[in-house]
């Protein structure tokens, strides 16, 4: 009689699966070694008389059978009915990081729509309350107190309790805050104050996104970062250009108060909405995977201790921390500054009347929408191909700064341009200038994902200083000199140069270090 011996490579019927569910077969003598069992040496004879099984060595333990064996629906079941429910909602099955990127950058869509709204209700509300221009600066310059207050807080709570609930936070922050500014209108100091509470929650927020994509840096590569953080940021400015356009209609269809109620309820909608994205938040030392939370019964005595463990030495004896934080400044400077004062150049120096400056002034976020995606499908795309990490960030941050300082040079030069093309020419340079979330806003996590928001805390402080200084001291030079090129563009075009030569001569996004140790 015939005899076939079939060897472990036979995979036609060496699966645990087909020797468990046919334990008798009716064929000739057969030698079957299961290969998922290779500790096992099975034997079983069979033949057309009977069945002879004989086992030489430990037997199979049961849970271990039961766990290996893939269970097979049953005919007529209800599989399909089940299939349908684990597909539902549609966005059930997206990756994570995407939900979690698409989230966060939202949460910066609301974030600027609500930092921006009071440059439009503020009109309204001076003429309601007999406000001068000296307090509606006031109340307007009262954010970037929390603002910059908030930053290295911000950063050092994103390192301990991690940025999605510092996020969570702070958008719940900002949101009830912003609700609160027509309940308070009439009363000077509580005014004042809600608006610094949209500063501190908006200002916390920036360090604790940074440190959500550090954490996850096993799921978000070096190769996809540029685009996480340019679509995660990206967002603001997609919030002021829907900031712009919304807030004066919503104003004149029912009043400025509307305006400040619909948008803190939709960060607050937010809120409720991100607490059904999944909670793991993945760690960020080294190539862990555990999942990182802090407990919530953190004594102060661990705080404190927590704090003292930042390596603050460490970090400002690198000469790329110290890039970092001038480049942060002189971006700031231009970005401030011309947010804050376009508008009022559009009108009084290209004669646009105010409908026309308006929408004069959406069009350099509008672009920057655009060009943050290609600038972080560039950066992404060389460095997937080879190139060096440290050089891709120097020449994103390159264009970030010598695009606008070129275009606010022709702007300045009377050569004859009329009205729109000047405004052309300052759209394109401000919008090539969101080069820099492919450049600056990236280095933070390429040098120490670890300390990415206590970093991003540190440069942003800096950073926020001309939306206090920088604002004030260009309406200052306006009326000292009657000049534009003088109070608004020379300033910017003088650190937009100078943050190029530091930036090139001093920044790095090689991995480092940081520790305790090197603090002594």
């Amino acid at each position: 009689m015939a005899r076939l011996s079939l060897r472990p490579n036979n995979r036609l019927f060496s699966t645990p699966l087909q020797t468990h569910n046919h334990p008798f077969l009716s064929l000739s003598l057969y030698t079957i070694t299961p290969p998922s069992f290779p500790h096992l040496k099975s034997r079983v004879k069979c033949s057309a008389s009977g069945t002879e099984r004989v086992r030489e060595s430990k037997k199979i333990p049961n849970n271990l059978i039961k766990e290996d064996l893939p269970k097979l629906p049953n005919p007529g079941s209800d599989s399909e009915a089940l299939g349908t429910e684990q597909n539902w909602p549609p966005w059930k099955n997206i990756p994570e990081r995407y939900k979690l990127i698409g989230a966060t950058s939202l949460a910066f869509v609301i974030c600027n729509m609500d930092k921006v709204n009071l440059s439009i209700a503020i009109i309204p509300m001076s003429h309601q309350f007999g406000w001068s221009s000296s307090v509606a600066g006031l109340v307007q310059s009262s954010f970037f107190w929390g603002y910059a207050l908030s930053q290295l807080p911000g950063g050092w709570l994103s390192k301990i309790f991690g940025g999605r609930k510092v996020l969570e936070i702070g958008v719940f922050t900002w949101s009830f805050a912003t609700a609160l500014v027509p309940l308070l209108a009439g009363f000077m100091p509580g005014l004042i104050f809600s608006r610094i509470l949209v500063g501190i929650g908006e200002g916390v927020s920036p360090s604790a996104a940074t440190d959500l994509i550090a954490r996850h840096h096993r799921t978000i590569p070096v190769g996809e970062r540029s685009r996480a953080v340019g679509f995660v940021f990206g967002g603001l400015s997609l919030g002021s250009v829907l900031g712009l356009l919304l807030a004066p209609p919503i104003i004149q269809t029912f009043n400025w108060e509307s305006v400040f109620y619909l948008f803190g309820l939709l960060g607050i909608g937010w809120f409720i909405g991100f607490q059904f994205l999944g909670e793991e938040e993945v760690s960020h030392r080294g190539d862990e995977t555990t999942t990182s939370h802090k407990p919530e019964n953190t004594t102060r005595e661990e705080l404190g201790n927590s704090l003292k463990e930042i390596p603050w030495k460490s970090f400002f004896k690198s000469s790329a921390v110290w890039a970092m934080i001038y480049t942060h400044f002189c971006g700031s400077w231009g970005h401030y500054t011309c947010l804050s004062w376009l508008p009022t150049y559009f009108s009084e120096a290209l004669s646009l009347n105010l409908r026309d400056a308006a929408w004069v002034s959406i069009l350099p976020p509008l672009a920057s929408i655009f060009v943050t995606s290609l600038a972080s499908q560039f950066a992404d795309y060389l460095i997937s191909n080879g190139v060096e990490t440290t050089t891709v960030r120097k020449i994103c941050q390159t264009i970030a700064f010598v695009a606008p300082a070129i275009c606010m040079t022709l702007s300045s030069v009377d050569i004859g341009l009329p009205p729109w093309e000047i405004a052309g020419i300052l759209t394109a340079g401000l919008a090539l200038s969101s080069f820099a979330l492919s450049g600056l806003y990236c280095t933070h996590q390429d040098i120490s994902p670890e300390y990415a928001s206590i970093l991003l805390g540190i440069t942003n402080t800096v950073g926020a200083v001309p939306g206090i200084v920088g604002v004030a001291l260009t309406g200052f030079l306006l009326d000292s000199t009657h000049s534009w090129t003088m109070s608004l563009f020379a300033p910017s075009i003088f650190f937009y140069l100078t943050g190029t030569v530091v930036w090139l001569a001093f920044a790095s996004s090689k991995p480092q270090k940081f520790s305790k140790d090197h603090d002594s």
